[in-house]
């Protein structure tokens, strides 16, 4: 069976999740074809991703004149099945907040699409995120291209549903993976009862650099480390209050912030008008290997995120047997269990997360490594990036093959 992955832009700093994952579904015998809407718009570190840029097809690469010359090849050679997209696409494109225009656009880029398809003899397509990516996917369908599927990670998809069409993508699907029982129980509520068996859980993993590195005992200096985009639904601003209230308290500790993002000015300046210099460092974008000595090099990992689906570098730094400071939100709770291999925390509380934080740097050295190795242990029970990718690869069989 060739299956075709299909995302919105890839590979992507943040997402290395995906690669993973294809490089799983790959190891399980599957012929694995890459195709992305459009190309990278930030630096890319990775050694990994640039060689992933290389397997890359691009479909806003054809420019203007492409995706013309792909919507009248469509129209004249398929004319009823592109009437039928055509309408579906306004229809979904009245509900929409893109606007008709853009859902046009995704037509356009559908059309381009389905002939790589069709040209590459792709047997199912594969789609991460219910967004733009899905929407081709399945104005492809639509027009007699392969079935497909896709993996909804949240919070985004949960935040606008109805705009999404999200119950007719789960509907025309051949099934949908979702990453945590949280997200599982909120994509019930947009489909009907009899839809409910096709959403499978397909968890987020990590590979063997995390899984496998040999034990490095944590440093005896308070250090805490966050790894995400600089944006703010990450709660970095947060957290800079809450560096700067144990900074008055005389703690002497450091945060290194590993990322990039809209708000690093804004971080940058904060940290400068509460003489934070000597407390927080942001590194820029990093590899998965400078991810992996940061998380290394610290004791806690802290993600005081608003929004998250289920942050893989909570999955990463527990591996690395470094316990984890995060929030109450969406499957964070299914993978951070509150005193066996971290802390729990309202989000948005800065008194919270000062307290955390504080709590993590008074916890003895021996007890805050036993959380580590327990977390390391549910990692490898729930997180492997390989074995997860096995069992996408059996809904490939189970669902594709019956499509």
């Amino acid at each position: 069976m060739k299956i075709a992955y299909l995302m919105n832009q890839h590979p992507y700093s943040s997402c290395t999740f995906i690669r993973r994952e294809i490089v799983g579904v790959e190891a399980c015998g599957f012929n694995v074809s890459r195709f992305s809407i459009r190309s990278p718009e930030t630096e890319l570190v990775d050694e990994a991703d640039i060689q992933e840029v290389n397997q890359t097809r691009y479909i806003l690469g054809v420019g203007g004149v492409g995706l013309l010359l792909g919507v009248l090849r469509t129209a004249f050679t398929k004319t009823s099945r592109f009437l039928s997209a055509l309408k579906l696409t306004l229809k979904m494109g009245r509900v929409s907040d893109r606007g008709m225009l853009i859902n046009l656009a995704y037509l356009a880029e559908a059309c381009v699409l389905l002939k790589w398809l069709q040209d590459d003899h792709i047997d199912h397509v594969h789609a991460h995120f219910a967004t733009n990516s899905t929407t081709v996917a399945l104005l492809c369908h639509e027009m007699g291209g392969p079935s497909y599927s896709f993996t909804v990670h949240g919070p985004h998809e949960f935040d606008k549903p109805e705009a999404l069409s999200l119950t007719n993508k789960i509907e025309q699907s051949a099934f949908v993976a979702t990453i945590s029982s949280f997200s599982k129980s909120q994509l019930f509520r947009w489909c009907g009862y009899k839809q409910w068996a096709k959403i499978q859980i397909v968890r987020c993993g990590v590979d063997d650099m995390f899984l496998t590195h040999p034990y490095i005992p944590l440093p005896q200096q308070p250090r805490f480390v966050c790894v995400g985009r600089l944006s703010e639904q990450k709660g970095h601003l947060l957290l800079i209050e809450a560096v700067s209230q144990l900074a008055a308290e005389g703690l002497e500790f450091k945060v290194v912030l590993v990322g990039d993002g809209p708000l690093r000015n804004q971080i940058e300046t904060m940290i400068a008008q509460l003489n934070l210099k000597n407390h927080v460092e942001i590194t820029g974008w990093a590899s998965n290997a400078e991810v992996r000595q940061q998380i290394l090099e610290s004791q806690i990992m802290v993600a005081p995120s608003f929004a998250e689906g289920l942050p893989v570098v909570i999955m990463e730094s527990l591996a690395l047997s470094r316990p984890v400071i995060s929030t109450y939100i969406a499957g964070t709770p299914e993978l951070v269990q509150p005193d066996k291999c971290g802390w729990l925390i309202p989000a948005g509380s800065v008194k919270a997360l000062a307290d955390a934080m504080r709590t993590a740097m008074q916890t003895p050295l021996p007890q805050l490594e036993h959380m580590g190795k327990a977390g390391a242990e549910l990692v490898v029970q729930n997180h492997n990036a390989a074995h997860e990718a096995s069992r996408l690869a059996e809904l490939f069989q189970r669902y594709a093959a019956e499509k």
